[in-house]
């Protein structure tokens, strides 16, 4: 059990550090307040925002981050 425990320990470590990773790689959302008022328009880049890099990252940050919870609770019992 005493194994057990340590290799979840050290893939939980492993994708602590994988989810500051891509949070850390992430662009930022925000463009102020003039953003904030105006709105984004829907152009042709906008229509293809799922192929991007920044989709991947987000996409990856919710994969890596269910992952981090499923493996928190698994630690919580153990």
């Amino acid at each position: 059990m005493d194994t057990i425990k340590t290799v979840v320990v050290i893939i939980h470590l492993i994708v602590c550090a994988a989810l500051i990773l891509v949070v850390l790689f992430q662009s930022g959302k925000t463009s102020g307040l003039s953003g904030a008022l105006s709105g984004s328009s829907d152009t042709f880049l906008s229509k293809n925002k799922s192929k991007t890099f920044d989709a991947r990252l987000a996409r990856a940050t919710k994969w890596v981050a269910a992952v981090f919870v499923i493996l928190t609770i698994i630690l919580n019992i153990i």
